[in-house]
């Protein structure tokens, strides 16, 4: 998604506390940026404007949640949302951390130590084109690069409104050794999720009638 640039974007993140321009020095150690570490740590990839990560975490205060996108303009939007979502439910934000990296080299910001539980990834770009697909956050090439710090029991979480991201998705899954646990071509119809926070892009093709595709996928033999 194209965002226009915001001068106020980057002071705001600067002066947020739950903000880091430093992940790398978090590596091993991501557990101490929160105020409750013995909380187990859950991490969206391209957070966008915030609105999951947001609610997501202000429903679970028992779980820490790293949230990560490359635009600055996007994580001052992300900033605010998750301001204004815990300033609604009158509690402040000790169990989110936002921070700009770029997620195909994200093994320089997480290891085996920081154990995590959990990945989400919503409505990330399908790079429809041939050579540009190993640029898609489910590519065999990027889950190895996660299998790097994923806990052995961890989960992934995926969400897409693309037929051909869902179905090469499933091979991808299949080459890295994550299993299948749950999926559906239509997730509004047959949920699969205990509990499913409507992204943006998710009201906007649901709203044009395209069904969403979505998984539940574990590492194998563990």
């Amino acid at each position: 998604m194209r965002i226009r640039y915001k001068k106020w974007a980057r002071p705001e993140l600067e002066a947020s506390k739950f903000y880091t321009d430093t992940p790398e020095e978090y590596k091993g150690n991501w557990k101490d940026f929160f105020e409750n570490p013995q909380n187990p740590i859950h991490l969206e990839l391209g957070c966008g404007k915030g609105q999951f990560i947001s609610k997501l975490a202000s429903e679970n205060l028992n779980i820490n949640y790293i949230a990560i996108d490359l635009i600055d303009a996007m994580l001052g939007l992300a900033k605010r949302n998750i301001e204004q979502t815990y300033k609604e439910k009158n509690i402040e934000p000790k169990n989110i951390a936002i921070t700009r990296f770029d997620i195909e080299r994200i093994p320089l910001i997480l290891d085996k130590q920081d154990d995590i539980k959990r990945i989400y990834i919503n409505f990330c770009n399908p790079w429809p084109k041939g050579k540009h697909r190993k640029k898609r956050l489910t590519h065999t090439r990027q889950l190895e690069k996660y299998k790097t710090f994923l806990n052995p029991q961890a989960e992934i979480y995926f969400k897409t409104d693309d037929e051909d991201l869902f179905n090469s998705t499933l091979i991808y899954m299949q080459e890295s050794q994550f299993e299948i646990q749950k999926q559906t071509r239509d997730l509004h119809q047959n949920p699969i999720f205990e509990t499913n926070i409507i992204t943006e892009h998710e009201e906007m093709f649901t709203n044009q009638g395209i069904p969403i595709k979505a998984l539940i996928a574990k590492l194998k033999g563990e």
